[in-house]
């Protein structure tokens, strides 16, 4: 496409925008059912392997690693994806994920703690990939439908985020016939999975979504025109030191950082120490890995399937702010779920109700915060903005996941969910803050 086009013909290019990113949605929704499957299927079953290897206060290390994966993998990703797109950060984070998916089978079978945490470390990488897959989506979406897409590309994982654990059992029993030791299927499930993803991408996520709307000097909004956000500043990316300055600046990106690191921090933190809860109240392993699966599945389906409500009502001008109202609502969601989980005993169907609503108040947060920190600051920071965002909300996880662990071994779980509790009450105040947009910039919320 000529970037000419988008300056004399502007109904004609919204028009090809609009084909172009309805075909960079459909990959971007093959992938997510891809690289979900198998990220989900090897996290479900990370914190027992982790466990059966060395020990209970080591299991919550699992998840945090992958979550440490993908931190550091965030920022170089987004550096990537500045020089060469979208199309190639992604693929090289899902195949690092695969390469860590095959340390994680390897560490399984010679029973190795240390290389089982490395192999977790770059299973990650898919995580970084996985999460960046959003702001894909946002790259050519107008104002009023940001956040919808944001959602939609969170919508379409449900399939292959709860065929993962709810499949875990079934791999793992034929990776042990074919000789695997316990627990390796999940994580051959996922390699195979990741490879699939980079594929795809690599093929077919063409013309890549970053490069062209650069070219266009800004979204093409519904009526036609330039979205004056995009277009009226052009000052290059400022790097990782630029994008911390934004950040701080900003009351709104602070807030959508907050709100990044709150849901996917408290997710973790719950989720990771779910599959520890399961096991202590006996059941076989078979049993274990179906109630697993059951909870699991449910948290999954709360994370995505109701993403495009979420994005229908960050969209809407009749809330005046509907970034922040989903973001004040996912939160609420998420203490709502601390009560439900912190009292469930061994009541699968009320744990699995209380890791549904986890995945709720994940989900509104996600595609609330990940909208309001796009829209905070000129088009081309972006990608460093939100390397930056994604690095801080997945090491806020890592951080969760390994404080989880100990508190759940020092106290319970129930105690654990009241933590991650009162951690949510200073994201609450922040989101109840009038938040001030960025100078220079409009952001459209209608």
């Amino acid at each position: 496409m000529s970037p000419d086009l988008s300056i004399v013909d502007r109904p004609r290019a919204a028009a090809r925008v609009g084909r172009v990113q309805r075909r960079t949605l459909a990959v971007l929704a093959v992938s997510q059912v891809l690289g979900n499957f198998g990220t989900v299927a090897g996290i479900s079953v990370g914190v027992l392997l982790a466990g059966t290897l060395a020990g209970t206060a080591i299991s919550g290390l699992a998840q945090s690693l992958v979550a440490v994966g993908q931190g550091l993998l965030a920022v170089p990703l987004s550096r990537l994806m500045d020089r060469r797109g979208r199309r190639t950060g992604l693929a090289v984070g899902y195949a690092v994920g695969a390469a860590g998916a095959g340390l994680t089978v390897l560490a399984a079978g010679v029973e190795s703690a240390a290389l089982l945490l490395v192999g977790l470390l770059l299973f990650g990488g898919a995580g970084a990939g996985n999460y960046q897959t959003r702001y894909a989506a946002a790259d050519l979406a107008t104002p009023t439908n940001r956040a919808r897409h944001v959602a939609l590309v969170l919508w379409v994982a449900t399939l292959g985020a709860v065929l993962g654990p709810n499949l875990a059992a079934a791999t793992d029993a034929l990776a042990r016939r074919a000789g695997f030791a316990p627990y390796a299927g999940p994580f051959l499930a996922a390699l195979v999975g990741f490879a699939l993803c980079t594929a795809v991408l690599a093929a077919l996520l063409r013309p890549d979504p970053l490069l062209l709307a650069r070219t266009l000097r800004g979204p093409v909004d519904r009526g036609g025109s330039v979205d004056p956000a995009s277009a009226g500043d052009r000052r290059g990316p400022g790097g990782s030191r630029g994008a911390w300055r934004e950040i701080a600046a900003n009351s709104r990106a602070r807030l959508g950082v907050a709100a990044l690191g709150a849901g996917n921090a408290s997710m973790i933190a719950i989720m990771a120490m779910t599959p520890f809860y399961i096991g202590q109240f006996g059941h076989a392993h078979d049993e274990t890995l179906r109630i697993l699966g059951v909870t699991i599945g449910a948290h999954v389906i709360g994370m995505y399937a109701f993403s495009p409500l979420f994005g229908w009502l960050a969209d809407r001008a009749w809330l005046r702010d509907g970034r922040r109202v989903v973001i004040l609502g996912g939160l609420g969601l998420l203490l709502v779920a601390c009560a439900v989980t912190g009292t469930a005993n061994n009541d699968p169907t009320q744990l699995a109700l209380g890791l549904g609503l986890v995945g709720l108040g994940w989900s509104a947060t996600i595609v609330a915060g990940s909208t309001m920190l796009t829209e905070a600051v000129a088009p081309d920071r972006r990608p460093s903005v939100q390397g930056v965002g994604d690095m801080l909300m997945t090491l806020a996880a890592a951080v969760a996941g390994v404080i989880a662990g100990l508190i759940t071994a020092w106290s319970s779980f129930p105690t654990l969910t009241a933590v991650v509790a009162v951690g949510l009450l200073p994201v609450v105040a922040l989101g109840l803050r009038p938040q001030t947009r960025a100078l220079g910039l409009r952001t459209h919320e209608g």
